[in-house]
């Protein structure tokens, strides 16, 4: 019976070391063959930034590390490479005994950085150093890529409450949860994602949907269940309907109801600045100053930008679907490239994919 993963777990689920490329086993049997076993230094980079992008914030070190830490190999892990039919026994029961016994440079995460420096340094024994180069790119790229875009929100709207409303479009479970991390590190207030508060002690925010309010017969009905049910801050989503006149009901519904105050409202449609300001005259003119007005539906620093430079009352937004996909975005140039090997400088002049040889160290000069 197949043991089902704690995904609650402060690490995290084990992942496969199998979850690679097959070429990385193909020259690791090489290399033992050979008793390739001297240091190697790789280096991880993105090669030029994206014409989207004038920087970049790097994200992913923490699963990093998590990775580099847990590699072992099960002995369903070697069955599986056994079944093959590729790898001979000597190599497998090599395998079986391998961990990660190198070291780990990196810059630190929540850094800016820019095309061509160094993210990750790995110098271990050439097979080690070799072995897990597709799991790092495959961290390091995704969460930088998120990362590198929920900077750009957190700059388009400072010091407005930023949400991360993205898991339904998120490319699978993992990258939902690591979205959530690479946001809330770049500045974002929380997630709507659950389980990222288990594992990363992320906040996190929710209100209601569409379908609740239709569920009942009317949008008082709703509201009023809402209230007498949830433990939490109050939210309640008023463009269901008729925008502007749910925000009347939930003036009547605070007036009736004092012992449950209403945090906040979400509008998800429409014209989100025109209707933020007829919701907050309607509230100012009922002196319910303090409930604030959140906006989400289709929304990605741009048009966040525009609704902050017009002054929308707006207190904050929830973004989902371009900051998960970072959907102007979706790919950086990243690369894993061996930089030394056996105490030597390795190079690669491939076109438009050289290197410069040797270990890295990178330095940042700020002009005054």
């Amino acid at each position: 019976m197949a043991t089902t993963p704690d995904y609650g777990a402060a690490a995290g689920p084990r992942v496969s070391p199998l979850l690679t490329d097959l070429y990385q086993f193909t020259m690791l049997q090489a290399y033992f063959d050979r008793r390739m076993f001297a240091p190697a230094t790789f280096e991880l980079l993105v090669r030029r930034l994206p014409v989207t992008r004038n920087f970049l914030v790097t994200a992913g070190l923490e699963q990093a590390v998590e990775y580099l830490r847990a590699l072992a190999f099960t002995a369903d892990d070697l069955e599986q490479l056994r079944a093959t039919g590729l790898f001979h026994e000597p190599f497998l029961d090599w395998l079986g005994e391998l961990r990660f016994t190198g070291d780990l440079l990196a810059i630190p995460e929540g850094t800016v950085v820019f095309g061509n420096e160094p993210l990750l340094q790995v110098t271990a024994p050439l097979p080690q150093a070799q072995l897990v180069e597709s799991r790092l790119v495959n961290l390091i790229h995704f969460e930088t890529t998120i990362a590198s875009k929920a900077a750009r929100c957190v700059l388009a709207a400072p010091g407005k409450l930023l949400i991360d409303f993205g898991m339904r479009r998120a490319h699978g479970g993992e990258a939902a949860l690591l979205a959530a991390r690479a946001s809330y590190l770049t500045g974002f207030t929380g997630t709507a994602t659950v389980l990222a508060h288990p594992r990363f002690g992320i906040p996190v925010f929710g209100t209601m949907a569409h379908s609740f309010v239709q569920a009942h017969d009317t949008e008082d009905a709703a509201f009023e269940h809402f209230i007498d049910s949830h433990r939490g801050v109050i939210t309640l989503l008023i463009d269901t309907y008729d925008t502007e006149t749910a925000a009347r009901r939930v003036v009547e519904l605070a007036r009736r109801r004092p012992d449950r105050p209403i945090a906040s409202v979400r509008i998800d449609s429409g014209d989100l600045g025109a209707l933020a300001r007829r919701v907050r005259t309607i509230f100012d003119a009922a002196s319910l100053r303090d409930i604030r007005i959140l906006a989400s539906g289709g929304l990605d620093e741009h048009s966040v930008a525009r609704l902050v430079a017009d002054g929308a009352p707006i207190d904050g937004f929830g973004i989902g679907t371009s900051l998960d996909v970072a959907d102007d975005c979706p790919a950086l140039d990243c690369a894993y490239k061996l930089q030394e090997y056996a105490g030597r400088p390795r190079r690669k002049r491939s076109t438009g994919k050289a290197t410069w040889p040797g270990a890295k160290q990178v330095w940042r000069q700020r002009s005054a």
